[in-house]
């Protein structure tokens, strides 16, 4: 049986995860799911392939309010609302080749960020309003939205995948390298790739393209330091397709509900993506 096991969102993109029992699946992605953002003044994203501090910001989510403490001095601490923006600071900031429309949080959150980061930076969230489309050539319905996601609103996991990439690493990785939303059991190591019509709990999942893994998988979640190739080099070793690297499947969602953890997952349909239709999200 196929069992989702974890469930994680990063409410700030690149930022730490937080781990859940049970989340509301929207159209976007899981609830607060990469809703806020870190830019520059150019409104350019941060992540962690050039800023690998970047993990060792931790949020939590408590009733109405966003806190995002800093591990390496546990004093320095941020909250903000979770509804908290700028209505006078509206700005247009990219993600990869995608321009959004979002609101700047506040000037306390900026200061904040800018100093411990030193480098000027903006706390930014996306408003409802924003409705920011997934590439078409993998949409279903061509209405499709995401959040400050890399592309898509859900990446799935299965454990099974891990543990084989563990067993040809000299030094075994967590699963977080790879932040996933959805992680599960059972099943062969990497079937997730060729899902295609997937329902966990109520909710019903298309699985559109394998992800293509980067640089930031290098990154030790804990520390907020890079470890080097792996395990980024040994994936490349036989997870490759075409210049990709690929880990983990890309989803959309059709039917919304909640889910939580311990849920049955049943695979409906599969389709396995040519090779030279997997291209980096």
């Amino acid at each position: 049986m196929l069992q989702l096991s974890e469930i994680w969102i990063y409410p700030v993109k690149s930022l730490g995860g937080i781990s859940l029992q049970e989340a509301i699946v929207t159209e976007r992605g899981l609830e607060n799911d990469r809703r806020w953002l870190l830019v520059d003044n150019e409104g350019n994203f941060l992540t962690q392939r050039q800023y690998p501090q970047l993990a060792i910001f931790q949020p939590e989510i408590d009733d109405d309010f966003l806190t995002i403490k800093y591990l390496r001095n546990p004093e320095k601490t941020l909250k903000v609302g979770i509804n908290a923006k700028n209505a006078d600071k509206k700005l247009i900031v990219k993600v990869w080749d995608d321009s959004i429309e979002a609101q700047e949080v506040s000037e306390e959150a900026n200061t904040w960020f800018s100093e411990l980061l030193e480098m000027p930076v903006k706390l930014v969230v996306m408003p409802e309003e924003s409705r920011r489309e997934v590439d078409k050539k993998y949409a279903l319905t061509g209405e499709e939205i995401t959040s400050f996601a890399d592309a898509y609103p859900f990446l799935v996991i299965g454990q099974s995948s891990l543990n084989d990439l563990n067993t040809r690493l000299e030094k075994p990785v967590s699963m977080n390298r790879f932040r996933p939303n959805l992680v599960f059991t059972g099943g062969e190591a990497y079937e997730e790739e060729q899902w295609f019509e997937v329902q966990i709990g109520k909710a019903t999942f298309w699985g559109v393209k394998p992800c293509a893994r980067c640089i930031l998988t290098t990154v030790d979640q804990k520390t907020g330091e890079k470890t080097g190739k792996e395990p980024l080099y040994t994936l490349s070793t036989y997870r490759k397709a075409g210049k990709r690297v690929l880990f983990g499947q890309n989803l959309l969602v059709s039917v919304l509900d909640k889910i939580q953890v311990g849920d049955e997952i049943t695979v409906k349909s599969t389709k396995k993506l040519p090779q030279f239709e997997i291209e980096n999200a």
